[in-house]
């Protein structure tokens, strides 16, 4: 498993490892990028293999982790990756600015009602106490593209800041926003679980807007491969949607081990896990991992209408086959 800090290398790393394959061995391996966090079928994947038999024997999965959806995207859009993790506003700059033509093939997690939603937090004696004090301020995002960035964007132009304009935008990963926030690195940042948590349980910073404000119901991270590998490779990405599948399902039928895998992934103390993890106020996750394409849609449609887009139809990232549910 690769760890890299920008497409870039792992442009450089995938083309070295396709330059030095067989056909044979290029056909049996998916190169897959991922992430964190809330990514449990690939964590379980990755962490126990085991427990899917086609892995290691049917295919391969070559594993790189990236800071976000959008440098997958590119990475995606260049070659250099079959699959990977993707926000609907990421996949759809990737057809519009990429020339990317992909297949969603399965769903990770979506805000549900009452559950967690991404929210940006300030200090608790920061000045700032609405959207609006934002103006002239430094405020932190995960991935700047990525798919927090679309309804954050929304958020504050309702409440009269531009986002491009009146604050400075720099990338903070989830993983350091509680650090960057209370160092006074950035004004206000956003918090992700399970690093939302820890920032909870230490005190001292407060919501000031969540995601849910500007876009209920939020798809925030799906499967999406490459249309040409489909096409080309259709048995091996059946048997990868079919271990995402089994890996959503173990996820959610053995919340004790799945906390213990997605402490090994993320470095997180299972005691912070145990707060939220699978829980009433966690993200929501189809059983299935069936992606939500109304949904997903209904999110294209919101960034057309504010400009963010054009008009895009949900249709073209569906397989009439290979997606989703499968057995």
């Amino acid at each position: 498993m690769r760890t890299v800090s920008t497409w870039i290398l792992a442009l450089g790393a995938a083309a070295a490892v396709t330059a030095g394959a067989g056909p044979s061995q290029a056909q049996q391996t998916i190169r897959v990028g991922w992430t964190i966090p809330a990514e449990e079928s690939k964590y379980w994947m990755m962490r126990r293999p085991a427990e899917f038999p086609d892995i290691g024997k049917t295919y391969n999965i070559e594993w790189t982790q990236f800071q976000g959806t959008a440098p997958m995207t590119q990475a995606l859009a260049a070659g250099a990756l079959d699959c990977a993790t993707q926000a609907p506003l990421s996949l759809a700059n990737g057809v519009v600015g990429g020339n990317l033509k992909a297949y969603i093939v399965a769903q990770h997690v979506f805000e549900k009602p009452g559950g967690f939603s991404v929210y940006w937090a300030v200090m608790d004696d920061s000045p700032i106490k609405t959207i609006a004090d934002l103006k002239g301020k430094t405020v932190g995002i995960s991935v700047i593209g990525g798919g927090t960035q679309g309804p954050f964007n929304m958020l504050l132009k309702q409440n009269g800041v531009d986002p491009a304009k009146d604050i400075k935008l720099v990338e903070v990963g989830f993983a350091v926003s509680e650090d960057a926030l209370r160092q006074g690195r950035v004004d206000a940042v956003n918090m992700n679980q399970p690093f939302a948590a820890r920032a909870e349980a230490k005190g001292g910073t407060r919501k000031l807007f969540s995601l849910s404000q500007a876009m209920p119901n939020i798809v925030h991270i799906l499967e999406a491969c490459r249309a040409d590998f489909v096409d080309k490779n259709p048995e091996l990405v059946k048997a990868y949607v079919r271990d995402i599948t089994s890996g959503m399902k173990k996820a959610l039928a053995n919340r004790e081990e799945t906390v213990k895998v997605v402490s090994e992934v993320l470095k997180a103390p299972i005691p912070v896990l145990e707060t939220y993890l699978l829980k009433d106020n966690d993200f929501g996750r189809d059983p299935g991992a069936a992606p939500n394409f109304p949904a997903i849609q209904k999110m294209l449609d919101i960034y057309a209408e504010t400009g963010m887009l054009p008009k895009l139809d949900v249709a073209q990232f569906k397989h009439p086959t290979i997606v989703a549910p499968m057995q």
